[in-house]
């Protein structure tokens, strides 16, 4: 065999390798389109498993202590990231232990001493909700509540204007027609605390709930340009604001100095139109100075009636710190409330804390601009959260020390 033949015979050789090596089996049409359905239909269930497992998990960390804290009685809930960093901090639930522990007031502390529902002389629950705190998810607790317990409940309805601020002729005839309802009996409205022994009336239960003042008033600021809130209030007033109003963002209203977002240290009102940047008002009460905005005068009167007063003042914030304390510290209207809240069935876990859709994300410079303001709000804040603690530890030592 020739030098030439010799290569054209390795060549191909080397060729047929190649075919053999490289060749693509053909499919039939139908059998690829089964195989990308297949791929896509497993990638789907994956997803779907995967996001009800991560759902579930959640649940989980909510309801189950972590080993770190189980001898605190402390649950995921209430351990944020921001926080861990933190827990030092006599704001933080962690930060209360560490200061009652310090100061030699934890162990000696019983439910006893910070239960106001001991005082109350009438079974009338009086939520005097403060807006944009969460209010309709503990109203809808309670209304479920009052069928599992055996109470009456009702809530004011929907109308124009709120009667926040009220006269002490209002005061004495809204207090009688509540007390006119009989008991028990659970009631909410957007209304000032009213001191019922004034006119010498029975005592009612008082609670209510808080939030973070910045991001309150955020909510509230895109609460009145919500469609739903929109239609509600063209259905009482048959009137529409122009379309500029409702197109007004948060951070453009602060920066230009739009009266509607001021928040100028004891500056009142701005017109007879309710204004809810005051958290502490609902406590104040109605006195003239509880009106100025981030005044001392009404953060002294509402941090005193919270503490002799109120029942409670709770927190979604605090989801299950907030659900002990009221089941225990008022138990004729919360008994069976974290069961019923994490029913999986008829439960509220799954339809709680629904955010508003048109509110978007506001920056922190922004945030931190206004709330060099808020000073005092966020001392009767910060007050508000360490008594909730305060109650939340007493229940430990009754556990602990059988009390």
């Amino acid at each position: 065999m020739s030098l030439g033949g010799e290569k054209s015979f390795k060549m191909r050789m080397r060729d047929m390798e190649n075919a053999f090596k490289y060749r693509r089996i053909p499919y039939p049409k139908r059998s690829v389109e089964l195989i990308a359905i297949l791929a896509i239909s497993c990638t789907f269930f994956l997803f779907m498993h995967t996001n009800k497992l991560n759902s579930r998990l959640k649940e989980m960390e909510i309801k189950l202590q972590p080993s770190e804290f189980s001898a605190l009685g402390l649950t995921g809930n209430q351990i944020s990231p921001r926080e861990s960093s933190r827990r030092d901090n006599i704001n933080t639930l962690h930060g209360t232990y560490q200061y009652l522990k310090s100061t030699g007031q934890l162990h000696s502390l019983t439910p006893k001493d910070v239960n106001n529902t001991q005082f109350a002389e009438t079974n009338l629950l009086l939520f005097n909700r403060v807006p944009k705190v969460g209010s309709e998810q503990l109203i809808e607790l309670i209304r479920r509540l009052s069928v599992h317990n055996g109470f009456g409940v009702s809530r004011a309805p929907f109308s124009e204007p709120v009667r926040q601020r009220l006269d002490e002729d209002e005061q004495e005839e809204l207090a009688n027609e509540l007390l006119g309802f009989g008991e028990p009996y659970a009631y909410s409205m957007h209304v000032n605390y009213i001191d019922f022994t004034h006119f010498e009336l029975p005592k009612p239960i008082y609670i209510n709930m808080i939030r973070d003042p910045v991001e309150r008033v955020i909510s509230w600021f895109y609460y009145k340009r919500a469609p739903w809130t929109a239609v509600q209030m063209y259905k009482l007033t048959k009137k529409f604001r122009k379309p500029q109003w409702y197109k007004k963002g948060f951070e453009d209203c602060v920066v230009s100095g739009d009266l509607e977002c001021r928040y100028e240290v004891d500056s009142k009102f701005q017109s007879s139109v309710v204004d809810h940047k005051r958290q502490t008002l609902f406590f104040c009460g109605h006195d003239p100075s509880c009106e100025p905005f981030n005044s001392n005068g009404a953060l002294q009167f509402a941090m005193q009636h919270v503490e002799n007063e109120y029942a409670v003042v709770g927190s979604w914030e605090d989801l299950n710190v907030t659900l002990e304390v009221l089941e225990h510290y008022i138990p004729r209207f919360f008994r069976g409330a974290t069961q019923l809240y994490y029913d999986v069935e008829n439960g509220m876990m799954s339809t709680a804390m629904n955010g508003n859709p048109w509110k978007p994300s506001i920056s922190a410079h922004i945030k931190e601009l206004i709330r060099k303001n808020f000073t005092r709000e966020y001392e009767f804040y910060n007050f508000c959260k360490q008594r909730l603690y305060r109650q939340y530890y007493a229940l430990k030592n009754m556990y602990s020390y059988n009390y």
